[in-house]
């Protein structure tokens, strides 16, 4: 019997009955849909980390204030006090100290409503400096930024985000040279900043940028007014990431008067570290998804072992026949090898095509990115061969090592 004529023969017992083996092949289809989506799942989630990180910046460097201590003992968390100033930013910008740095802005920012006549929207207002836009690589589409001249003479102007645009104004009206007003100080609309699609995050469309100094004297004020929530650094390249954040951290240490830098009052993050962090999280749920998948997988090929064990059990006399004839073990091995293999490529094949119609369906009804990945697609098929083969070696085995007599004999 040739191979083709074993393959024949094989697909002709998977026909023959159809609901069992469509059974049988469930378990395979469910196991490897769960393969495709978890893998699509993961790596949608770091595309969407890498985009996000993409728009602040691959040299970017963000400095954090340290932790605060309330009177009763009490501590924060990272970020809580105010040890960041001016100062430490007008410091990281001298080119003398810190020659891989090429601009920085310090940030400032609050939950705060604004009204523009009878609308009102909450949102995010960010103190900053004119170089905040080429920090954060940030363009207007329409109106212009904050300058120099706003920033000394702490002019009353805001730039807003395209959401809170939006919300105030409407769709089809340009707030540039419209007024909005913040605890009752009105200012005028100068620009409105460039969307960022690629976003999953409303954060960097839902603000309004103000002058640092408006900020901090006539909209917040404050005892600690002259502090600032963080400081973004951005290195002259990517190249030269690693040398601005050791000159911006020996700066800051020196400033702050600082001889260990285990208690350093800051903390100096990069953009690879954020994405190192958030990219071993989803690592770690892709594990984990990936291990209920594989549970599913090995249901899935231990229903075929038991389809395979029922259809020895009913073609015996089939067997015997075929050995009474000749037929030699290695042959009748290989043709249950033969149907079991069929039977997961089949279900790999259709948990294939589910996997595609989920990746389809998934965005259209969540915020989650599916990615189809073709490595995925194939290894899950040879994931499913490979079952196919591993679980159909006992039943084919026990086949090939019936008598012809006693098979004979069994009806």
């Amino acid at each position: 019997m040739t191979w083709i004529d074993t393959f024949r023969t094989a697909t002709e017992a998977v026909r023959t009955h159809r609901l069992r083996s469509a059974l049988t092949m469930l378990g395979i289809l469910i196991g490897i849909t769960a393969v495709v989506l978890t893998v699509g799942l993961g790596q949608g989630a770091q595309a969407q980390v890498q985009d996000q990180i993409n728009q602040l910046g691959t040299n970017l460097l963000v400095v954090s204030p340290g932790s605060s201590t309330t009177s009763t003992g009490a501590r924060g968390g990272f970020g809580s006090a105010s040890t960041l100033t001016r100062q430490d930013a007008d410091a990281l910008s001298s080119s003398a100290a810190t020659p891989d740095v090429q601009a920085v802005a310090p940030v400032s920012i609050r939950s705060g409503s604004l009204t523009a006549g009878s609308t009102n929207w909450t949102t995010t207002l960010t103190g900053t400096t004119p170089s905040w836009s080429s920090v954060r690589s940030r363009g207007v589409s329409s109106g212009r930024f904050i300058s120099a001249t706003d920033e000394k003479n702490a002019a009353s102007v805001v730039v807003l985000g395209p959401d809170t645009a939006t919300e105030l104004f409407g769709s089809f009206t340009d707030p540039v040279g419209e007024t909005v007003s913040y605890s009752g100080v009105t200012m005028k609309v100068i620009g409105v900043l460039n969307h960022l699609s690629s976003s999953e995050t409303a954060s960097n469309n839902d603000l309004a940028v103000v002058p640092l100094s408006t900020y901090q004297q006539r909209l917040v004020g404050g005892t600690n007014r002259e502090s600032v929530g963080s400081i973004y650094v951005k290195a002259t390249s990517a190249g030269t990431l690693s040398g601005a954040y050791q000159e911006s951290n020996a700066l800051l240490l020196n400033t702050h008067q600082v001889s260990n830098a285990s208690s350093a009052d800051f903390s100096i993050a990069t953009q690879q570290s954020i994405l190192a962090a958030a990219t071993s999280v989803d690592d770690t749920l892709t594990v984990m998804l990936a291990g209920i998948a594989f549970i599913a997988l090995l249901v899935g090929g231990i229903g075929v072992m038991n389809i395979m064990l029922v259809s020895v059990s009913e073609r015996i006399r089939e067997i015997g026949v075929r050995k009474a004839i000749g037929a030699r073990p290695s042959l009748i091995r290989r043709q249950f090898l033969v149907e079991a293999s069929v039977l997961g490529l089949a279900g790999g094949l259709l948990g294939v095509l589910f996997g595609l119609i989920g990746a389809v369906l998934i965005p259209q009804f969540t915020d989650s990115q599916v990615i189809v990945s073709l490595p995925a697609m194939l290894g899950a098929l040879g994931v499913a061969v490979a079952l196919g083969v591993g679980f159909g070696v006992y039943p084919a085995s026990r086949a090939a090592r019936l008598a012809p007599i006693d098979a004979l004999r069994s009806e």
